[in-house]
């Protein structure tokens, strides 16, 4: 893990009470994702057989993940044979390093990056400013976040907790003496006019990779901007950062999943820019880079494969979890602390920053419904992950607390046990408004009133006839 992120010295508890108590981020996101989920059901039902198209995606997912390490040697033998570079990166440090090092080769003082989570993960662009590089975002959610000192708050949208006067207060601090009028046409043709200039002044190109494609050993990028096609294709030299799960075998995979992405992130059948580079420029061709490479970034995810938590790494970053997420839909992105949020990132950042003890704590981040399970085009069972991830904190937690849930457990895993508990419970039901003063019960009825228990249990009840 690298980067700057939030978790070191925060807490979940005290991300999720600035989150909720932020009138204008709940506003966005209400409205963001209210428009994702409609465009999501409206494509999918478009289709003939939904859930038979899932089950073949997840059954890919499987398969690419069961034969990973051929798979990514394959990519990369065909993409070296096509005259691409390639990079092996076991960490955050060694990606950033070698990144930094191409940008000091040739001399790089300017770089535009296309949206890439796994930059995001590594903390790139912090490096190659320490290299002397001055680095500017081109999709526009992702800059306007840059000039926020922002980190993104979706996987798709990363400024989905800003709304048109905030994002045009980000804007300005790019537009000088000039005032930028809050309208999103006219913010969008200042960033277009803005971010055309900085592709033409820019010696290296960065971007992400959505998938690699083994079979010819190329990579594909889905934008909706089109800031990808110009990140590739104008700068001299271009980087394009890849996390190793990000592949697939065939071309027909790749049809496959890319089709269940985009109707799966924004309603639409496809995006509106699928941009593929399998080298760099050749002769006589008028557009492209004249070096390309290829970072395979693992910074974990070698551990995780070989985990019992591995179908986590089907995940094809559609943000379809986050959108029907009841947690998600609160707090937004920022409350999980760190690149990924949502039911994935729940998963993902206890395994990937699991140096950083604040990060276990986000598998209580979800009320385990399942609705990330059911909208998850490729079905990973994020609910059983994320019980997985709280068995493993629940065997590191303190004597105390393990002693609780143990005489708790033995109580109510026997009927007697259950009944004498219940009881108390209604004959002790008056000190119930005192709850609030116990050790442990104070923060959670910090602004809620306690449950009163019933007079008489149900047992007491049945046994009376009265139900």
């Amino acid at each position: 893990m690298s980067g700057e992120h939030l978790l070191p010295g925060t807490t979940l508890r005290d991300r999720t009470a600035a989150a909720t108590g932020d009138v204008r981020l709940r506003g966005s996101l209400a409205r963001a994702l209210r428009h994702f989920g409609h465009g999501r059901e409206r494509a999918l039902a478009d289709l003939d057989d939904p859930d038979g198209l899932r089950h073949a995606a997840r059954a890919v997912r499987a398969d690419i993940l069961a034969d990973l390490p051929a798979i990514l040697e394959r990519l990369a033998d065909r993409f070296e044979a096509n005259g691409g570079q390639v990079f092996w990166a076991a960490d955050a440090a060694e990606a950033n390093g070698h990144i930094a090092g191409i940008a000091r080769r040739i001399g790089a003082r300017r770089v535009v990056k296309s949206k890439s989570m796994a930059s995001e993960e590594t903390g790139l662009n912090e490096a190659l400013a320490r290299a002397g590089c001055s680095v500017v975002e081109t999709d526009l959610g992702e800059w306007i976040i840059q000039l926020a000192h922002e980190t993104p708050s979706h996987i798709i949208a990363p400024a989905v907790h800003r709304d048109r006067y905030q994002a045009a207060e980000a804007l300005q601090t790019a537009a000088g003496d000039r005032t930028l009028d809050p309208d999103p046409a006219k913010l969008a043709a200042f960033a277009r006019e803005t971010l055309r200039a900085e592709y033409l002044r820019a010696d290296l190109g960065v971007s992400g990779v959505n998938l690699g494609v083994a079979e010819t050993g190329s990579l594909v990028l889905v934008t909706n901007e089109g800031n990808a096609s110009l990140t590739m294709g104008v700068p001299r030299v271009h980087v394009a950062v890849m996390g190793m799960e990000r592949v697939t075998a065939t071309w027909e995979q790749c049809e496959l999943l890319l089709s269940l992405l985009a109707r799966s992130a924004t309603g639409q059948q496809l995006s509106a820019y699928t941009d593929i580079v399998s080298g760099p420029r050749r002769a006589g061709e008028a557009d492209g880079p004249d070096e390309v490479h290829l970072v395979i970034l693992d910074n974990g995810r070698s551990d995780v494969l070989a985990s019992e938590l591995h179908e986590i790494l089907a995940c094809i970053r559609c943000g379809a979890c986050l959108n029907v997420c009841p947690v998600y839909r609160q707090v937004g992105g920022h409350a999980y602390g760190w690149v990924y949020s949502g039911p994935v990132g729940a998963v993902l950042t206890p395994l990937l920053a699991s140096e950083h003890p604040e990060a276990a704590e986000l598998a209580n981040a979800s009320t385990l419904c399942g609705a990330c399970m059911d909208a998850c085009p490729v079905g990973i069972p994020l609910q059983d992950l994320l019980l997985s991830l709280r068995r493993r904190r629940a065997e590191r937690a303190g004597s105390a607390e393990r002693a609780a849930w143990r005489a708790w457990a033995e109580a109510w895993g026997r009927p007697a046990g259950y009944r004498t508990s219940t009881r108390a419970l209604a004959r002790g039901r008056a000190a119930a408004r005192w709850a609030h003063l116990l050790p442990g019960l104070s923060r959670w009825t910090e602004g809620r009133a306690a449950p009163v228990p019933a007079r008489r249990t149900f047992r007491e009840r049945w046994d009376a006839g009265e139900v």
